[in-house]
């Protein structure tokens, strides 16, 4: 269903992100000739009846349609009329009827399908300025929405309340520019003061039911866009490999999500919130890349099997990477990192293990970042390729060199610090289970071990015995530090496979 969703999605907006803009002028003719021009360099079959009255060009029954070859299926889209009205100063208005269907059909698991979708606005205007190498879209609406209207299978209508899905976005307004020469450049940009979704699926044969329902609000989005000429959806390898490209920054304000439902004859909910985040992404044929984050997180699930909700918190929570995917010869860079800052829970779950209070409830912290170098063997992004390494023992790359920039571990009193470089000989891949053999240095440094050890005694967490192997294997490989319950140690691994704990062998 993912396929079918981005492809609905991107013919249902696709008016808000063919763009252009420059100081000269365009006509009603240059934008439906470019729509058309657009859309058909995407995959889709665009037709449509075409009148003109005075200033007015009117499209009528302005179809766009789009073979599934994965799933034998196809996406319809079916607009009564689009009229593009000439404004006399070099501008051309847009509009579009209230609402509109789009319909997804197909075949799954011997199954056929049938999905209508209603996509809804309220008071919106579109204006388009520029040339036609070069058209800026100006838009806003007091609310764009997406709903399911109606599923089939085998020609059998499901039941209304089987599923339920709506999507809307309010006092949303945007500006996109496309740049028309051997590719298309788009930049775009919107805000809107929030998105709303409702979500509800009760299976007809089953007591299996939830309901989902959220909110993002100050939402705000700028991005980028190469597309090739002769894009296709159907094989997005040649895609990238022609030039394709994205990159954009969506960020938020406060979000908060609510679900509720029944599975397995239990009843069960959760509510999450947060103040804000951000979520970036950018990819090409070279390299792929994320950074999310999400700032003061919370969350509270309750469940039958509990008498009392299970609440955490997180001041900070987020990951990124950067990756290379296309095969090379060439050793390339990456990187990742992590970080859950300032986890806490409830004194309810604490007392589940800890009922006395033994234990320091101070938020505890989980952060890593690294980066490094490696050769890629295949193309990621080609399916075949995904397909056989999912069925092979195949490798589909080299890791040449890793540094731990920042490694953090802090929790129940005790925290655990380090950083470290190494490289790796791929040419010895027999002395460690097929893996490259390591060269390189490990500093880590320990704070509160043993105190930590005691207190687990005392819960009767840990056996003496336990503490003692603990403390001994401790001492193998650390020194003590300057300040009290501090340890240091410093790991090297040789090329010639030793491994050294401050300066003694221990492999």
């Amino acid at each position: 269903m993912s396929v079918f969703l981005r492809r609905s999605c991107g013919a249902a907006l696709a008016y808000a992100v063919i763009t252009q803009g420059a100081f000269a002028e365009v006509t009603a003719k240059d934008v439906w000739s470019d729509w058309q021009s657009y859309m058909s360099s995407m995959g889709y079959t665009v037709s449509g009846d075409e009148s003109v009255s005075g200033d007015v060009t009117t499209i009528s029954n302005l179809t766009m349609t789009m073979d599934i070859p994965e799933n034998d299926g196809k996406f319809d889209m079916v607009v009564p009329e689009m009229k593009l009205t000439e404004n006399g100063d070099g501008t051309v208005s847009i509009n579009f009827p209230d609402s509109f269907p789009m319909t997804i059909s197909g075949d799954a698991e011997g199954e056929a399908f049938s999905v209508d979708v209603l996509y809804t606005h309220s008071q919106l205007e579109m204006l388009v300025s520029g040339s036609p190498e070069d058209m800026t879209y100006d838009y806003s609406a007091d609310s764009l929405g997406i709903s399911l209207d109606k599923i089939e299978v085998d020609g059998e209508a499901m039941p209304d309340d089987a599923l339920v899905v709506k999507v809307s976005m309010n006092d949303f307004a945007g500006k996109s520019r496309m740049l028309i020469g051997e590719n298309r450049d788009v930049d775009q940009s919107f805000t809107a003061a929030d998105l709303t979704y409702d979500l509800m699926f009760d299976e007809p044969d089953s007591d299996e039911k939830a309901r989902i329902n959220g909110k993002l609000e100050k939402l705000a989005f700028e991005g980028e866009n190469i597309i090739p000429a002769g894009f296709n959806f159907a094989d997005i390898q040649s895609a990238y490999e022609a030039g394709f490209s994205f990159s954009g920054v969506f960020d938020y304000a406060a979000g908060m999500t609510n679900i509720a439902g029944t599975s397995e004859g239990e009843d069960f909910s959760m509510a999450s919130s947060s103040e804000g985040g951000r979520f970036a992404a950018s990819i090409d044929a070279e390299r792929l890349a994320y950074d999310v984050e999400q700032n003061s997180s919370k969350l509270e699930v309750t469940t039958a099997e509990l008498p009392f909700p299970i609440e955490i918190a997180m001041a900070k929570a987020g990951f990124k990477f950067e990756f290379p995917i296309k095969a090379s010869e060439e050793i390339q860079p990456f990187g990742f990192a992590m970080n859950l800052t300032d986890f806490t829970m409830s004194d309810v779950l604490w007392s589940m293990f800890d009922p006395a209070g033994e234990l320091p409830r101070d938020p505890a912290t989980i952060s890593l970042d690294t980066s490094g170098t490696a050769k890629v063997m295949v193309n990621i992004l080609d399916p075949e390729v995904a397909e056989s390494l999912e069925s092979s023992d195949e490798m589909p790359g080299e890791l040449h060199s890793l540094k731990v920039n920042e490694l953090l571990v802090s929790l129940v009193g005790a925290k655990l610090t380090g950083d470290g470089d190494f490289t790796f000989d791929n040419s010895n891949t027999e002395s460690i289970d097929d893996l490259p053999v390591p060269a390189g240095v490990a500093n880590l440094q320990l704070v509160g071990a043993n105190a930590l050890i005691d207190k687990l005694i005392g819960m009767g967490l840990m056996s003496d015995n336990d503490a003692m192997g603990a403390r001994m294997m401790m001492g193998m490989m650390a020194v003590p530090g300057e300040e009290p319950d501090t340890l240091n140690s410093t790991i090297e691994f040789t090329e010639d496979g030793q491994i050294l704990a401050n300066g003694q062998r221990i492999k």
